[in-house]
């Protein structure tokens, strides 16, 4: 299992959010966060400047099935990207276990992907 974790455009996560329920996600997680990040360029945009490290982001965060990590990403990838400074970052790491609060069960079958 796979824990992914993307920090998107706050602008662009109703987009995202509705591509990966059409492709087989059944749950995530996300929330506000705010970061900084190594660019700090300004920009102006409808004549008022700004600064690229201060966008609005949303943190999302998929556990999933290893047979669907890449396509999720792909999705992720796909929907996000704007070609600018500031589309955010994708992070994969192992999920050793998961458990079922209610039922007790455990392991990978918990998670109900389609694939």
């Amino acid at each position: 299992m796979k824990k992914i974790e993307a920090i998107i455009r706050k602008t662009k996560f109703e987009e995202v959010k509705e591509a990966l329920l059409s492709s087989d996600i059944d749950w995530f997680e996300y929330h506000d966060v705010h970061g900084i990040g190594q660019s700090r360029q300004e920009r102006i945009y409808r004549g008022v400047q700004y600064s690229t490290d201060v966008i609005e982001r949303v943190a999302i965060t998929i556990v999933c099935r290893d047979v669907i990590l890449a396509p999720t990403v792909d999705v992720i990838l796909q929907v996000a990207h704007t070609g600018e400074i500031g589309d955010g970052r994708i992070f994969v790491s192992d999920v050793i276990d998961t458990y079922s609060i209610r039922t007790g069960e455990h392991g990978d079958t918990v998670l109900k992907d389609r694939k």
